[in-house]
C-alpha cells in the first residue's frame, strides 16, 4: 500500500495537476455534470494461458482470439462528431498481468517526449484509467506515446473532489511495447498507425483495489481509455501543432474514448466502462455480460451528489431538503426511495437501502460510494 508520507510529499503535484489541462478536469470554473444518458460500455476480458511478448505486434494466438472493443467515440459522446481515425482495444488477463492492446489509425505518427512521467498528453497519446472497486476514489491513470514513453500516476480521489495525484507512484514490473506501422516523425510519407501493448502486474494494481487482484470469475472493474489527438502541420520538415491565430496557442486537442463521459473530463470514473473478467480462455465459449442492478442505485446516489455540489456552489451550504435537488423522476428498482439525507453546512451523506434490507449504499460530499 502506498504510504501516507508519499501523499504529503506530492502536495506540490496536487497544485500542478489542478490547472494543467481541462481534459483532466483541473481547470473547470464550476462543477460539471455529464450531459449524456448513463450507459457505460462493457467488455468481457478472457484469460490468457501462454506467455505474451509485449512488443505491440499482437501476433500471438490469444491476441488474435480476443475481441476488440467498440470503436472509440468523442469524449462527449453523440454531442460531437465521430473521430477522424479509428481506435479500438483488446484486453486479456492471467494470474500475473492485466493486458491491454490498442490499435490506432494515424496518418502522421509523431512524438517528442522521451522522459518517464513527463506530461505525455502534450504529444498524441493513449491513456488507460482503472478503478478496481468502482467507488470513484483510489484509481490509476496511465499514459503512453508512440516513443513508448509512459506516465503513470495514482489518484487518491478525482480532482473535482480535491485530488491529489500521486505522480511519484510507479507501476513496478510494468511491460510496454509499441509497433509503428509507418515511420515516426517522418512527414515525407503517410503512415497507417501505431499499436501499443501493455502488461500491468496485479501485485501493483491490488494496492488500491480493496478486492481480489487478480480478480475472481465474473468480477467487474471500472475501466476507460482515452486517445489524445492534436492537429498538426509540417513546418521546416517537422511536425508542429496547428496554431490558432486568434489565441496564439495550439487548437484544443481531440479526445476520443471507449466509453463516453458526456463532458470533457476523464476524471468522472462513474462514467467509465465495465470490464468483466472470465476464467474462460480467449476463443472458448463466450460469456454474457451481467449488469448489476446495484449500479443503478449508485447512479441515483450520484445524482444527489451532483445536485448537492451545485447547491453548495450557489448557496454555500448543503441542503437537507430533497425538493431543492431537482430529482424529479428519479427512482431505483430493488432499492427503497426516497433516500436518507444527513447534512451539516459543509458535509452531507445520502443513503439507499435495498428493499429486502440486506444492502445499504452511501455517498458523501466527496462523491465516494461506500457499500455496507
Amino acid at each position: 500500500m502506498y504510504s501516507s508520507l508519499l501523499i504529503f510529499i506530492i502536495a506540490f503535484f496536487t497544485i500542478f495537476f489542478k490547472f494543467i489541462n481541462p481534459v483532466d478536469g483541473q481547470s473547470a470554473d464550476s462543477f460539471q455534470i455529464p450531459k449524456i444518458k448513463f450507459n457505460p460500455k462493457n467488455y468481457i476480458c478472457y484469460r490468457n494461458n501462454l506467455p505474451l511478448k509485449i512488443d505491440g505486434k499482437l501476433d500471438e494466438s490469444f491476441w488474435q482470439k480476443a475481441e476488440w472493443t467498440d470503436d472509440f467515440v468523442d469524449i462527449e459522446g453523440d454531442l460531437k462528431p465521430k473521430p477522424r481515425f479509428r481506435t479500438r482495444v483488446k484486453m486479456l488477463w492471467d494470474n500475473e498481468y492485466f493486458y491491454f492492446a490498442a490499435e490506432q489509425e494515424e496518418l502522421d505518427v509523431w512524438a517528442n517526449l522521451t522522459e518517464r512521467d513527463a506530461v505525455i498528453f502534450y504529444d498524441n497519446d493513449f491513456e488507460i484509467f482503472i478503478d478496481p472497486d468502482g467507488d470513484t476514489h483510489e484509481y490509476y491513470e496511465f499514459e503512453m506515446n508512440a516513443f513508448n514513453t509512459v506516465w503513470d500516476l495514482l489518484l487518491i480521489k478525482p480532482y473535482r473532489d480535491g485530488g491529489p495525484a500521486v505522480n511519484a507512484w510507479d507501476i513496478q514490473g510494468l511491460k510496454t511495447g509499441v509497433f509503428v506501422d509507418g515511420t515516426i516523425n517522418q512527414p515525407r510519407d503517410k503512415d497507417r498507425g501505431w499499436i501499443l501493448e501493455v502488461a500491468m502486474p496485479w501485485k501493483i494494481l491490488k494496492e488500491c483495489a480493496h478486492r481480489d487482484a487478480p480478480p475472481k470469475n465474473d468480477d467487474q472493474w471500472r475501466v476507460n481509455f482515452s486517445r489524445v489527438e492534436w492537429q498538426v502541420e509540417v513546418k521546416d520538415g517537422k511536425y508542429s501543432k496547428v496554431i490558432n491565430l486568434q489565441t496564439g496557442k495550439p487548437f484544443p486537442e481531440d479526445n476520443w474514448v471507449w466509453s463516453p463521459q458526456g463532458l470533457i473530463n476523464m476524471h468522472y470514473p462513474e462514467m467509465w466502462g465495465y470490464v468483466q473478467f472470465s476464467e474462460k480462455v480467449a476463443g472458448e465459449d463466450k460469456v454474457e455480460f451481467q449488469f448489476d442492478p446495484e449500479e443503478n442505485a449508485k447512479w441515483a446516489l450520484r445524482q444527489i451528489y451532483y445536485q448537492q455540489r451545485n447547491f453548495f456552489e450557489e448557496f454555500g451550504k448543503f441542503t437537507d431538503n430533497l425538493s431543492d435537488l431537482n430529482l424529479e423522476g428519479l427512482k431505483v428498482e430493488e432499492y427503497n426511495f426516497l433516500p436518507i439525507l444527513k447534512v451539516t453546512p459543509n458535509l452531507f451523506e445520502a443513503s439507499l437501502t435495498s428493499v429486502v434490507g440486506d444492502k445499504e449504499l452511501f455517498i458523501n460530499q466527496e462523491g465516494r460510494i461506500i457499500k455496507k
